[in-house]
């Protein structure tokens, strides 16, 4: 008797439609096609002035990132500097989308801001900050890293916030095979990336040193736990990066290596009464600089440079680096909040990187906000920061901030 699918075939997807319904992609009765339909608009527009008492990277007057402030002081002009912005401003889209009955549901958000970065730092600009959609468990597109823990950012009104706090939003394929009301894990990967520090090889080889490259053959691998109840929240992640580097133009790409990245990412909030909590963060890894908030490199020369007749044994190493963030965010009434705390980042730099290598920053900063209405938000802050280099040099600036806030929304 001839069979459509054969036996091997029906067991094959036998086996494919158990696993879909143990990743929470296929459950029948599980979802209706008309369930959870829908579609929101929501957005806001914000106003920041900014007045530094010493003095950041031009590019960087609107965001408090302490490895911008200048260092030496005067390298980019007098201290005492004042800006208005909107780049904070956001406009986004998000909803839920049925697919087939039985089957779950397509979630969705795409989400920009004003805020330039990269070829475009310094300029008021479109900023892709999400753009993914997740179907049961399964998750792709750009959003906050599963490294990442966001619920312990603070209820600040500075663009750019702690500076030892992982934060990373990242093209990513994710899948959360397990999740509760209370608990979840998700592991996936993420898009490679390496940030090179060639330290004392650019004054060794001025040639060489323009022709190195990061090397991004596997992308990085990521994961964590959470849980959450009425005391708040605890989340563990790790991650696992191959960093590469390879050389322009030069038989075999040569020099060229790799090294392990990996990094322990532990994080939560602890609600004390009322709205209040305390929000803490502690990181630590080899290689993880591109995933932190502010400050670091991932890759860095250590050894001995060739001299004479010694060859030398430089080799690339995935540079250790510590962050910490603890805050605590206070609601005096439904009218008055208030953000504290601190926060920092430091390296252990290799023997061949330069006296003004990023080595540590510190921030801290407090605020008084006040909502005199749903969706009207009016604060000041008080922000300061330092940032130390290898070599021992260290600079600090102290910012205050003003800010209006106008949030708005509509769902169909």
């Amino acid at each position: 008797m001839n069979e459509v699918v054969s036996r091997p075939g029906r067991q094959v997807l036998y086996m494919a439609s158990a696993l879909l319904v143990a990743a929470g992609l296929a459950a029948p009765q599980a979802w209706s096609a008309e369930v959870d339909r829908s579609f929101e608009i929501y957005g806001f527009a914000q106003a920041d002035a900014i007045y530094d008492f010493g003095r950041m990277n031009p590019d960087w007057d609107d965001a408090f990132r302490p490895s911008k402030i200048a260092n030496p002081e005067g390298i980019y002009g007098s201290n005492g500097q004042a800006s208005v912005s909107v780049k904070q401003s956001r406009f986004g889209v998000k909803g839920t989308m049925p697919t087939k009955e039985g089957h779950a549901p397509i979630d969705f958000k795409f989400e920009f801001d004003l805020f330039g970065v990269g070829v475009d730092a310094g300029q008021t600009t479109f900023r892709l900050r999400h753009a993914y959609a997740e179907w049961g468990s399964l998750l792709a597109g750009q959003t906050n890293s599963i490294f990442m823990d966001i619920d312990v950012f603070p209820n600040t009104i500075d663009y750019w916030g702690p500076n030892g706090m992982v934060f990373w939003r990242n093209v990513q394929i994710r899948w959360t095979p397990y999740r509760t009301e209370s608990s979840s894990f998700a592991i996936g990967i993420e898009e490679p990336s390496n940030d090179v520090d060639l330290g004392q090889v650019r004054e060794f080889d001025p040639e060489l040193g323009d022709t190195i490259q990061s090397n991004e053959e596997i992308p990085n691998l990521a994961a964590h736990f959470r849980t959450q109840g009425d005391w708040g929240h605890v989340q563990a992640a790790g991650i696992l990066r191959s960093l590469g580097y390879d050389t322009k133009g030069t038989p075999r790409n040569e020099p060229k290596g790799d090294a392990l990245g990996w990094g322990i990412n532990l994080s939560g909030t602890v609600n004390t009464w009322g709205k209040d909590k305390i929000l803490w963060q502690y990181v630590y890894g080899h290689g993880i600089a591109s995933y932190m908030n502010d400050g670091g490199m991932d890759l860095a020369p250590q050894g001995r440079l060739p001299s004479g007749t010694d060859p030398g044994n430089a080799e690339a190493e995935a540079v250790p680096l510590t962050g910490i963030v603890a805050y605590y965010d206070h609601y005096w009434n439904d009218q008055f909040s208030s953000s504290i705390g601190y926060s920092t980042t430091f390296v252990d730099n290799t023997n061949l990187q330069t006296g003004d290598t990023f080595k540590s920053a510190q921030y801290a900063s407090v605020n008084l906000l006040y909502y005199p209405v749903p969706n009207v938000m009016i604060g000041g802050e008080v922000m300061w920061g330092d940032l130390e280099y290898e070599e021992g040099s260290t600079e600090d600036d102290t910012r205050v901030q003003f800010s209006v806030k106008y949030s708005w929304g509509k769902t169909f």
